[in-house]
């Protein structure tokens, strides 16, 4: 290896050696961190891109697509229960192609392809019922990309062109739709369907659309719309109504000191009223006018005189007379304005309303009753012609029931805050658990690495940097004892050797020096055997001679 990249590996073997037991836990789970994260991006990047091959097929259908990938050997993935699958992005059109040569999705073939097989021999009734099989296909395929809805069934009823009637029936359309599990379509989807069935048939109004769903319930009903029966527009009157008093009343007496009670008389028939009006402009010329005059003048004869008995002309005066004749007749058309309106009465008109409405009479300490029921009458919109009525009365209300339901609320905020606080309790236990394992775990393992460290070392080696202390021939003389008190001097001698007590004086100092340096050496030894080592290598290289 060369010298760079060994200091280097030396320097981080060193650097990871000098780590506390937490500090290598931590950089061991940072590491299996990383590691785990760069497997986890590698497969997500290696993960081919899924796109849709089909959606909203029959379970026929998928069974055989999901047959024909395995034996491509295709990957594939099934969304939304079974009716969509997946495939990688690369295999979309192959498999496409081959499933439409195979005539795959066969649900998808009942729209306009249906005229695709008629051939010229069809008959009337064959080519406007696979007409009308093809709209409803269209219909049906066109609802189902509505968010939402799984399927959706449409069915027509268009009356047949004749001249033998006098009124042409108007066409209605039913639409079943069974929605995805957890969903409920809304009023403006519902709509949305009724228009879209609508506008693609000739003649049809939106509230000839019925649109139900899976479970039985009617969503729009022919002749109402998606608005519900008289008895649904009723009760939904009735609670906006309701509601918006109520808030009303809340802010101007308190919450809970009054209560609202609507009921309205809803019209159930439903027609249609054509008025005509013809009134006479002013100062308007006529149309046309026409004069005529006529005028006779001359003598008596034939043609003058009386009548006489039987019609009989009696000559007057002998028949000598003269006479004179005058008529005008005047013809004049003005004219006329004429207004005629024709009006559709759906029902669910308003007949009649009454509104009942009592306060609490200890909130009505300074309130105008009259006032009151002015301001309701006027936000409900009442009627006095129609028959509307309005009543407003002050009574005493019942505490019993709210101090009742004050307990019990909190009664119930008390148990939620102790139910709360018990699964904080637990929690904490349960970390605090965690935490003592995770540090009982960590003192095993650092007294066990400890004791994992703890190598022999072999210090005879040391016997050529410091000599061996030979054995007095002499009892040892305690230093300290030597130079407080004189030394007593031996039986049988009678002088003492200066000398010998001062190299024995050394000797001592220097066993105790000896003692100290092994003391440090083997306690260095037991925290770090490999480096002792390497110090004590290091200094008899230094030692020797060149």
């Amino acid at each position: 290896m060369p010298s760079p990249m060994s200091t280097a590996a030396t320097r981080l073997t060193d650097a990871v050696r000098s780590f506390t037991i937490a500090q290598r836990t931590i950089a061991i789970i940072g590491v299996a961190v990383l590691v785990l994260g760069g497997i986890a991006l590698t497969s997500w990047l290696s993960k081919p891109s899924y796109t849709p091959l089909f959606s909203g097929l029959s379970g026929e259908d998928a069974s055989t697509i999901v047959d024909q990938l395995q034996t491509d050997g295709v990957p594939y993935e099934l969304t939304n229960g079974g009716g969509t699958i997946l495939v990688p992005e690369s295999n979309v059109y192959d498999q496409r192609i081959k499933a439409a040569s195979a005539g795959l999705p066969s649900s998808s073939t009942a729209g306009y392809s249906l005229l695709d097989d008629m051939g010229v021999t069809s008959s009337e009734f064959q080519q406007s019922t696979t007409y009308k099989r093809a709209l409803e296909g269209e219909l049906a395929a066109t609802v189902s990309a509505i968010d939402g809805v799984k399927t959706a069934t449409v069915r027509l009823a268009i009356p047949e062109d004749t001249v033998f009637v006098s009124e042409q029936g108007t066409p209605t359309a039913s639409v079943f739709v069974e929605t995805t599990p957890g969903t409920t379509l809304s009023s403006s989807q519902v709509q949305a369907i009724t228009h879209l069935t609508s506008a693609s048939i000739d003649k049809m109004d939106p509230n000839d659309v019925a649109v139900i769903d899976a479970a039985g319930t009617v969503l729009s009903a022919v002749g109402v719309g998606a608005t519900g029966g008289t008895d649904q527009q009723a009760s939904d009157y009735e609670k906006r109504v309701g509601a918006s008093l109520q808030a009303m009343l809340d802010r101007v007496v308190g919450v809970g000191n009054a209560t609202v009670a609507v009921a309205a008389d809803m019209a159930r028939e439903s027609g249609e009223r054509v008025e005509e009006t013809f009134t006479t402009p002013e100062n308007a010329p006529a149309l046309n006018e026409s004069i005529t005059t006529e005028a006779y003048e001359g003598a008596g004869g034939a043609n003058a005189g009386v009548l006489g008995p039987d019609n009989i002309a009696v000559p007057e005066g002998g028949g000598n007379g003269e006479g004179t004749f005058n008529s005008e007749t005047s013809t004049r058309n003005n004219a006329v304005n004429k207004i005629t309106e024709s009006t559709t009465v759906p029902a669910g008109g308003i007949n009649r309303q009454t509104i009942s409405v009592a306060v609490n009479q200890a909130a009505t300490a300074n309130l105008d009753v009259a006032a009151l029921t002015d301001l309701v009458s006027s936000a409900a919109g009442i009627d006095a012609a129609r028959g509307d009525v309005v009543t407003v009365e002050e009574l005493r209300f019942n505490d019993a029931d709210a101090a009742a339901a004050e307990d019990a609320l909190a009664e119930a905020e008390a148990a939620q805050a102790e139910q709360e606080r018990a699964e904080l309790i637990r929690t904490l236990s349960i970390v605090a658990a965690i935490l003592f394992a995770a540090i009982v775990v960590l003192i095993v393992y650092a007294r066990r690495s400890r004791r994992q460290r703890r190598e022999p070392l072999d210090l005879g080696e040391l016997q050529g940097v410091y000599p061996a202390i030979p054995a007095p021939s002499t009892p040892a003389i305690d230093p300290a004892v030597a130079l407080i008190s004189p030394v007593e001097p031996a039986p049988n001698t009678t002088s003492i050797d200066v000398g010998a007590v001062q190299n024995a004086l050394q000797e001592a100092a220097a066993d105790t020096e000896l003692q100290r340096m092994r003391s440090d050496i083997d306690q260095l030894a037991a925290q770090d055997p490999a480096r002792t080592a390497e110090f004590l290598r290091s200094m008899m290289d230094d030692r020797q001679s060149v």
